[in-house]
């Protein structure tokens, strides 16, 4: 064999088999993402990341990794020649030649290994970049309108956000690239190889029918048999896959709860219904699990017994060519080695289909929840506009999703130093009333004036971020230059000198402090940030009416300029406001000036 003739061969088909493979990528893609449902969920995830207008990297990179692909089938041919050649040496018993052959040995598995390493680290990279732009992509998409929160006012909301984007995104960017490199490089190898089992296969007799060239007949007849029997035993591990990244999401996401609830169970000593729910969704896991693998070993079962046969396969059929000296010992072995690559190759899709079913799976899990994120998106919008410091309800009127109405036709202006109290019966639509002056509520109408950034909302429960105490205290910004000393005094205000020493301490602070302590770190927070606008929504009903007293005169005195709107159900926060707004639950409202106004703090 003359080997410098099979390096240019080797040029000249990678050359052609590069394009043909390439323009087949992109008219399948197109075809794909139009006519099916499953290319167009992929395009929906993928189809920003490969726009050139954005950039050709990704694209580029792509190219780079199938033409190495490309380049390992080639080699592949590559050493099937070289087995030929081997074993014909052997079996001629020609010593020069055997040597020669393990110097060509040398020089293609030389090949092999570097190839195979570039390869390896351009698809890592490849995947952790398209890995990296996905997460941006979707993480932006669920934190940029709210839509984190919007989310939960949909009819089926997106469930485990956290495992979609964390794991489903890593599984989608690795699995598609697999699959894109294995059908393209199984398609091209059956190609490849299928000539040159052609080129070794001699005529077959069949009930006196003499079918030239038959072993590549049989075996193409053989896979598709297999194909079509693999297919229809592995199509429900496409459902089962889903439900078991569903149940298996849910169980963690029970365990966190409890996890995050701790001293509320604990309390309620709920240990035992706890347990019965954790092992309810436990049940569901183990169910599942055993339904996919009672599948699974029907779907793997036929797999080893088609794989098993065909190793036997080409020897039964050219062992009578052989026996009768029509072939060498190297044709018949590179026949066997042709064939059984041939299989492994058009054996791709029956193989690959698990994996193609949790593929599917995960396409549905991504694609689903990037729709949740548009269909919150989507939402009514509250008419909220930014005007200096201007705080003013004009017309608004507050539903709630099934139409019942809160709050009919409200106005207020809030003028500088003034302070309104919310009051009303549980469920009239106070805390909406703020959610849609934050911009939350979807089911609202009429015209809101806030400030854009310098205004601040507190909740009943304070959401006290991951990091220092400092942090926390300024949060939703950064921690300034001279923060540490203003910090510590803020510390002190609020009454909680006692940590002051532990402010730069990181430490699970949502769950060291209690809620009357989280509460006035809140109020802390106040003070720093200065705003022109403050809404607190029962945030400070952990406190004793003393300290409820002094976290209110702290702020009046601080912030004399502050427009400020409570809401509350305690008598005594009246004497800290000017306005009282009450709510009669049934739509209907009225709102008075307080006599006494809330008395500064005393020095």
């Amino acid at each position: 064999m003359d080997w410098g003739q099979e390096l240019k061969d080797s040029a000249f088909w990678l050359i052609q088999a590069y394009v043909i493979s390439f323009v087949a990528i992109v008219v399948s893609g197109w075809l794909l993402t139009r006519y099916t449902h499953w290319g167009r969920q992929f395009w929906k995830l993928a189809g920003n990341y490969f726009n050139p207008r954005r950039s050709v990297r990704p694209i580029a990179m792509f190219s780079v990794i199938l033409l190495l692909s490309l380049s390992g089938v080639r080699v592949s041919v590559l050493f099937s020649n070289w087995y030929n050649s081997m074993y014909t040496a052997l079996q001629k018993l020609d010593e020069t030649s055997f040597w020669i052959q393990m110097g060509v040995f040398t020089i293609l598995a030389g090949i092999h290994i570097v190839r195979s390493l570039v390869t390896f680290y351009l698809q890592q990279a490849f995947t952790i970049n398209w890995r990296e732009s996905l997460n941006g992509v979707f993480l932006n998409k669920w934190l940029s309108h709210t839509s984190y929160y919007r989310s939960h006012y949909l009819s089926t909301p997106a469930d485990n956000p956290d495992q979609r984007i964390q794991q489903d995104i890593s599984s989608f960017v690795t699995v598609s690239l697999d699959l894109c490199l294995g059908v393209v490089s199984s398609l091209v190898s059956a190609v490849a190889f299928t000539i040159i089992l052609w080129t070794l296969s001699g005529d077959i007799t069949l009930a006196g029918v003499t079918i030239p060239r038959g072993m590549v007949f049989a075996l193409f007849i053989y896979i598709l048999i297999a194909t079509v029997f693999a297919f229809r035993i592995g199509r429900p591990l496409i459902l089962l896959n889903f439900l078991d990244e569903k149940f298996n999401a849910d169980y963690r996401y029970s365990l966190v709860r409890v996890r995050e609830y701790a001293e509320s169970i604990a309390f309620y000593k709920g240990e035992k219904i706890e347990m019965g729910k954790l092992m309810s969704r436990f049940k569901q896991i183990i169910s599942n699990v055993w339904a996919i693998v009672h599948r699974s070993v029907k779907f793997q079962g036929f797999n080893f017994f088609v794989s098993q046969t065909a190793v036997i396969f080409p020897f039964i059929i050219q062992a009578p060519r052989f026996f009768s000296e029509q072939i060498t010992l190297g044709a018949m072995t590179q026949s066997a080695q042709a064939f059984g690559t041939l299989h492994d190759n058009l054996s791709f899709f029956r193989n690959a289909y698990d994996t193609f079913a949790s593929y599917r799976a995960t396409l549905n899990r991504l694609h689903g929840f990037l729709t949740n994120i548009e269909n919150a998106d989507a939402l009514p919008q509250p008419d909220v506009r930014q005007d200096g410091d201007t705080v003013l309800l004009e017309g608004v009127s507050i539903r709630t999703p099934l139409g019942q109405e809160l709050v009919n036709d409200l106005s207020l202006h809030v003028e500088k130093g003034q302070s309104w109290l919310l009051q009303g019966p549980s469920g009239s639509g106070k805390t909406t009333i703020l959610r849609a002056v934050a911009g939350l509520w979807p089911y609202s109408s009429g015209m809101i004036v806030r400030p854009e950034d310098d205004i601040l909302f507190l909740s009943q429960k304070p959401y006290v971020p991951e990091g220092s105490l400092l942090e926390a205290l300024y949060y939703p910004h950064a921690v300034p230059a001279d923060g540490l000393e203003k910090g510590q005094q803020a510390l002190l205000d609020v009454h909680l000198a006692h940590l002051q020493s532990r402010i730069e301490e990181t430490v699970s602070w949502s769950h060291t402090l209690s809620q009357g302590e989280q509460q006035r770190v809140a109020f802390a927070r106040v003070l720093l940030a200065a705003p022109s606008a403050a809404f607190i929504d029962e945030a400070t009903s952990a406190m004793d009416e003393g300290l409820e007293d002094a976290m209110y005169r702290l702020v009046h005195q601080r912030l004399p300029d502050l427009k400020l709107i409570s809401v509350g159900h305690r008598s005594t926060l009246i004497a800290q406001h000017t306005h009282l707004l009450h709510l009669n639950g049934d739509g209907t409202w009225y709102w008075r000036p307080i006599e006494t106004p809330p008395a500064p703090a005393q020095a």
